[in-house]
């Protein structure tokens, strides 16, 4: 059976120890597939587990030289801070007086240099006990048959020490003290701004391309619980289902629950990206990480932790961030024979300078130039690092993806099919015109009707009553009801008599023909008095608040707009017409939508499809994105490659936007990672960059695609 496990990995370098884990993995026969995310530091495989477990993957993973842990599906603590740990301080304090003399150089004091063996020294600290974590990740990336950036590292610098030690004690130059031939200073240096890079990387990796890190900051660690009726302060981690809890204003909700007293409003913005806070009174449900922002309530813990829709939420965002975008396919290829391929450039400009010029030191520097500055890092992040900041944003405005490949596929989109009901409409009937005859008054219509529909539980029974009670009608008692299936329903009423409320022809009611359109698309429930026909109401699915503007930004944006629906033609074509789109389908089964959605594709169209119902599932697979509502048939949420918690078309929309806002990321970073490597190392080929610049260049290379990922946290989606 084929199982899926998550796996967090440790001491991951650049993009090539991730092909590398990719790899070893991808060798054994009991692994489906195995992908490696280097900006989450995560692998996701699926493998047979009647023949491995977990345990032996994390054995396989550690035996190519790196440390992994099964990951949880929902961490409920957050990770510690990142911290300057004291082997970086060192190595940063080492490259002070380096720094200090490189900068006397550079304006004639060569004074300001240290001497020779204060170099020497501070140097042998640095190459033979600081930087031994580069040697063994080299040496593990080596033996595992595939080089990293540290491979290309730890050469440079180890042959600008040993050149630098020779030319000290055992060139003739050595016995004059002649410093003009050492050059200590560019490996201690190349060391640190490469730790510096490393560092930097990590941190940002950690706090601000994970939303993991905010939305763990989202449930309180002490809570006010009631024990023996007393409120006490308890951790969280104490809490236990059942117990009540109470959330002050400002105050966060702990666990998912539901109110037992008190009121207030409740922003639940953090999972549903609704920016209005929610009413909260008794028979409310609160959700884990809400804030009070007015009021106060008591509320029963039902779910906690990971079992929250927070926790759920975690879960989905983790394994989404984790994943891999088909587009990252580019970057392994490219990293996967990178570093050899560095090398053997190396090499090159090492034997043809040294035909050129004859010189040693200028050959040396150029060629470890070329390995300093062309790290694979940029590349390695810059597809997964969008995908992770692009993910946290969908999150913030309440869509769920379920992995980088539905993202990435989103933002091609140029075709979305609609569901009619409970996708453009509220799913639920209204009254959306009256008829009254015989001079009957439209609110005895109303509570006539009113009074025999209570008996009934039907939708539009329902919408009659509620429609009644809000005029502040009084509805009187039915006596004898007796339902006519298929037809209506009828009742004595006091005073009026016999009372029929059904279909038209079962209260012998003829519609005029001047009515309004609205009469020729909604639902007709008639009402009778004593076989009279008296009124009628016309009862249609009012369109959501925020279609309107959902469709006008789709319009804006190119994309077509199709509705699908299982509907009366006309009552679809006429929801059409309201919202101004030109292709709308009616009387459509499962089977007619999943086929008219293949025939899009067919003629060359990206297709999105949103529904919420059983019905829609076909459709939903079909598409080559397809969106889901929260809560809706547990169907159609599997089948569809992201969840919308605000059962919103224009929650749709920004989804399809922040897609293409990531892409494009994607493609600045490639496009930057590309360029540094084409130019750069041509550029240390021919001496144009000393192996110091190229460190710090390459580390900043690494922190340029990281902070342009993090852009996309300030796009506006409009």
């Amino acid at each position: 059976m084929q199982q899926k496990a998550r796996f967090q990995i440790d001491g991951m370098t650049c993009q090539a120890c991730a092909s590398r884990i990719e790899k070893v993995l991808n060798k054994k026969d009991f692994v489906q597939t195995a992908s490696v995310n280097f900006a989450g530091e995560e692998a996701q495989v699926v493998f047979d587990d009647s023949r491995a477990d977990a345990d032996t993957l994390i054995h396989i993973i550690e035996k190519a030289g790196f440390k992994a842990a099964l990951k949880a599906d929902a961490p409920m603590q957050p990770e510690a801070e990142p911290h300057i740990g004291w082997r970086l301080w060192l190595l940063l304090a080492i490259n002070v007086p380096f720094l200090f003399g490189m900068a006397g150089m550079m304006i004639g004091r060569h004074d300001w240099m240290m001497p020779p063996m204060w170099q020497f020294v501070l140097a042998s600290i640095v190459q033979l006990w600081l930087a031994v974590p580069f040697y063994k990740s080299a040496w593990a990336s080596i033996k595992g048959g595939l080089a990293n950036m540290d491979v290309l590292v730890t050469v440079g610098t180890a042959a600008i020490y040993l050149y630098s030690v020779f030319m000290l004690f055992f060139h003739p130059h050595a016995a004059h003290g002649d410093m003009a031939h050492v050059y200590f200073e560019a490996g201690v240096m190349v060391v640190g701004f490469v730790s510096l890079g490393k560092f930097l990387e990590h941190r940002a990796k950690k706090n601000s391309l994970n939303s993991l890190s905010l939305l763990l900051k989202l449930t309180p660690r002490q809570v006010s619980v009631q024990r023996g009726g007393q409120w006490q302060e308890v951790p969280l981690d104490d809490v236990q289902i059942g117990d009540l809890i109470r959330a002050n204003h400002g105050e966060r909700i702990a666990a998912d629950g539901t109110v037992e007293s008190g009121n207030g409003w409740a922003d639940e913005s953090h999972l549903t990206g609704e920016s209005n806070p929610e009413a909260k009174t008794a028979g409310s449900k609160v959700l884990a990480g809400a804030v009070m922002t007015d009021g106060s309530v008591v509320y029963r813990a039902e779910q906690l932790g990971s079992q929250t829709l927070l926790g759920d939420m975690m879960a989905a965002l983790s394994e989404a961030q984790g994943s891999k975008a088909p587009i990252a396919r580019i970057a392994d290829k490219v990293a996967a024979v990178f570093v050899p391929a560095v090398v053997g450039i190396a090499v090159m400009t090492f034997l043809i300078t040294w035909y050129v010029k004859a010189d040693w030191v200028t050959t040396l520097m150029n060629a470890v130039a070329v390995l300093v500055i062309a790290c694979p890092c940029a590349l390695g992040l810059a597809t997964p690092a969008a995908i992770m900041v692009g993910m946290g944003k969908a999150v913030k405005h309440g869509i769920w993806f379920k992995d980088a490949a539905a993202m990435e596929e989103a933002a091609h989109v140029n075709s979305v099919v609609l569901d009619k009901t409970g996708t453009l409409t509220q799913g639920k009937p209204q009254v959306a015109a009256t008829l009254c005859l015989s001079e009957m008054e439209e609110n005895e219509l109303y509570r006539l009707a009113a009074a025999v529909e209570q008996n009934a539980t039907h939708p539009l029974a329902t919408a009659i009553v509620q429609t009644a009670l809000s005029r502040g009608i009084n509805i009187p008692e039915a006596k004898n009801a007796q339902t006519a299936v298929g037809a209506g329903i009828s009742a004595e009423i006091d005073g009026a008599g016999v009372v029929k409320v059904g279909k038209p022809d079962y209260c012998n009611l003829v519609l005029p023909d001047n009515l309004d359109s609205v009469w020729r698309i909604a639902t007709i429930v008639a009402v009778s008095v004593n076989d009279q026909p008296v009124g009628a109401f016309a009862l249609a699915d009012a369109l959501k608040a925020d279609t309107q503007q959902a469709i006008g930004r789709l319009n804006n944006h190119g994309i077509d707009v199709y509705i699908m629906s299982g509907d009366n033609q006309n009552v679809v074509g006429y929801i059409a017409g309201q919202l101004g789109i030109s292709h709308a389908y009616g009387n459509m089964s499962p089977r007619d939508k999943a086929a008219e959605v293949q025939k899009l594709k067919n003629a060359g169209k990206v297709v999105a499809m949103v529904g919420d119902g059983i019905n829609d599932a076909p459709a939903l697979a079909a598409a080559n994105v397809s969106f889901a509502m929260k809560d809706g048939a547990d169907v159609a949420e599997h089948t569809a490659s992201a969840t919308l918690m605000q059962h919103s078309v224009n929650q749709m929309v920004d989804a399809l936007l922040i897609s293409r806002a990531t892409l494009k990321n994607i493609k600045q970073n490639l496009f930057f990672a590309f360029v540094y490597n084409t130019l750069g190392i041509p550029l240390a080929a021919f001496g144009f960059l000393n192996p110091i610049i190229a460190g710090a260049a390459m580390a900043m290379s690494s922190v340029s695609v990281l902070s342009n990922a993090l852009r996309l946290k300030r796009v506006k989606i409009e």
